[in-house]
């Protein structure tokens, strides 16, 4: 009886604090909400401040409405799209992780690679009429074009530019066309292939016999020189021809097989050019000229011509002819008495010189640079080491008399060596290395008078060669094969004259002829 109360005094203390609870959590709402109401008002504020600053600012572009967003409250939506983008990401590592009877369906569900664009499949129609484009037309119907076949009527008018396409453009093509056709067969077909040594497949080289070549308008037909030409000779890397000339010029042009525009001519007063080459970067021209030993740097970045009147360590009275190394780092200047001398183009002093018998006629770097292979009038062929100025090999050119010119050829394969008697040698260069007594590979007796010019185009698949005291005495032999071309030159009437200097494009598009006429012919690729 005496606990009975006990409860009833507790409900009753319960029941008195809850009407405090509940005002407390009323007004603990009010404020909240009133906050609420507050921030609300500021953000409308501030929105309606940007956009009036917008239509100020003459209305707002995707990077501001980007701003706004991020600003006000697109945090939510970034942090949704992000959770999406988690689950996206779980389901699809659950589907990868499917067993390998699933595989099928596991491809067919595959998420799309973000490279692939099905735009890209689609024909697009490019308009033609456009002032850039309006040359590729062929016919005034043609008004729109699907970009398939403009880049096609692109390629054609870069062939037809470079007069055709480059041998090792062709090369390339065959090359992939075979590894396509390879994959096709069997792997035991491949096997065979593999340990077949001596399966004989068609050849990728140049037929020989006949070429295919066509004369095109003079290299500098917009600008003749007024007297015989001295070099010519193609940029290493842009489609530019330069020529030299006793008029004190020097001349380029951008070479196109139709039109062939002069870019520029530098006159060099009272300076008759006997050899002008570019620079291994191709950003300089060197120019020598006939009677003392001062030649010019023409730097065609800043259009400057620098005379160059003195180099240390140089005893010589003139300075004709040189070479150019292929890292650009050295000059090899001819001097009298058989001397070389090898002078730093940074410094433009004598670093090293060399001196062989006789009196030099011509020499050449090797691909690497490593190698100077000079060729003496006494009819011998010295190898010199460029780091150490040695003379590592010493033999005579087979059965000539008086030496007149040499070549390397770029891949490291052939050394030429031209004689006064119109005979052309044509060695291996591993063969010069190695042999006590290398013997020529072919002895090319095509010419009758002295060969004053050689050169090997970039795939060393053709010599030219010429000689400047007879007319229309230039060939092109072909190799391997070390036949001459028949139907190079063959003209009803003259129109090579006296060969002065020849050249091949880098990329054996063209080849060019200066002759005595002041003329650089022009031939290219008739395919």
């Amino acid at each position: 009886m005496m606990d009975s109360p006990a409860p009833v005094v507790r409900k009753q203390r319960k029941r008195a604090k809850s009407p405090l609870s509940v005002a407390s959590a009323s007004e603990e709402r009010g404020k909240q909400q009133r906050h609420a109401e507050l921030c609300a008002s500021e953000e409308r504020g501030k929105q309606q401040r940007h956009a009036e600053l917008c239509a100020t600012l003459g209305g707002e572009d995707a990077s501001v409405r980007r701003l706004e967003e991020l600003v006000f409250g697109a945090e939510e939506r970034l942090a949704d799209t992000l959770a999406q983008d988690s689950r996206a990401l779980l389901e699809d590592d659950e589907v990868c992780s499917v067993s390998s009877e699933d595989s099928e369906a596991h491809q067919h569900h595959r998420r799309r690679a973000v490279w692939e664009d099905e735009e890209d499949e689609l024909e697009e129609e490019i308009d033609m009429t456009h002032r850039f484009r309006r040359d590729l037309k062929k016919s005034e119907a043609e008004s729109k074009m699907t970009k398939q076949k403009l880049q096609q009527r692109l390629r054609d008018q870069f062939q037809k530019a470079m007069g055709g396409a480059p041998v090792w453009a062709e090369q390339e093509h065959r090359r992939l066309r075979k590894e396509a056709e390879s994959e096709d067969e069997d792997e035991e077909d491949e096997d065979l292939l593999r340990r077949t040594g001596n399966f004989i497949g068609s050849s990728d080289s140049l037929p020989k016999g006949t070429i295919k070549i066509k004369k095109c308008v003079d290299a500098n037909s917009e600008s003749p020189a007024d007297a015989k030409l001295t070099s010519v000779q193609f940029h290493p890397s842009a489609q530019i021809l330069m020529t030299s000339s006793l008029d004190h010029s020097i001349s380029l042009f951008q070479v196109d097989g139709k039109t062939n525009a002069k870019i520029q001519t530098i006159h060099l007063e009272k300076f008759p050019v006997n050899k002008a080459s570019f620079s291994a970067d191709g950003e300089q021209i060197v120019a020598t000229g006939w009677k003392n030993k001062l030649f010019y740097i023409y730097d065609m970045m800043e259009g400057r011509i620098i005379p160059v009147t003195n180099v240390r360590g140089l005893n010589e009275q003139k300075v004709s002819d040189f070479q150019v190394s292929p890292d650009g780092k050295y000059l090899l200047l001819f001097g009298s008495s058989g001397f070389l001398h090898l002078m730093s183009s940074k410094t433009r002093e004598v670093v090293r010189s060399m001196k062989l018998n006789g009196k030099v006629c011509a020499a050449a770097f090797t691909a690497d640079g490593s190698k100077i292979f000079a060729n003496s009038e006494e009819g011998e062929v010295f190898i010199w080491d460029v780091q150490s100025s040695k003379c590592v090999k010493r033999f005579e050119d087979d059965g000539c008399v008086r030496g007149t010119s040499l070549a390397l050829s770029r891949d490291g394969s052939y050394l030429a060596c031209g004689s006064q008697a119109g005979v052309v040698n044509i060695y291996s260069q591993r063969d010069c290395l190695l042999d006590a007594e290398p013997k020529p590979q072919k002895a090319v007796l095509n010419l009758l008078t002295a060969v004053t010019s050689l050169s090997f185009n970039s795939s060393a698949e053709i010599l030219a060669i010429g000689s400047r005291h007879a007319d229309e005495a230039n060939r092109l032999v072909h190799l391997p094969s070390f036949t001459v071309f028949s139907n190079f030159p063959q003209f009803q009437k003259k129109t090579i004259f006296q060969t002065q200097s020849v050249d091949f494009s880098p990329r054996s598009g063209f080849y060019s002829v200066a002759n005595n006429k002041g003329h650089a012919l022009l031939f290219s690729n008739a395919a």
